[in-house]
């Protein structure tokens, strides 16, 4: 398989996840009270919002890879 195909597989892959998960979600634990020995924590869920015109670009220009390794002969 040539590079430029492999390239494009994992273009489009990854644009498949990108308009699919519509951005990456993380768990944060953060500080809420520090009083001396007494300490108390939260967890909070942060999203790191992807547009999905990104992943339509990256998805597109996954293809436009493979459609140009397969006919390069």
């Amino acid at each position: 398989m040539k590079p430029i195909m492999i390239v494009g597989i994992v273009l489009a892959v990854l644009g498949v996840f990108v308009l699919v998960s519509q951005g990456i979600t993380y768990t944060k634990t953060e500080k809420v009270i520090d009083l001396g020995p007494i300490e108390a924590t939260a967890k909070r869920q942060k999203t790191i919002p992807i547009p999905p015109l990104l992943g339509g670009v990256v998805l597109a220009a996954g293809i436009v890879c493979v459609v140009a390794g397969a006919k390069r002969s």
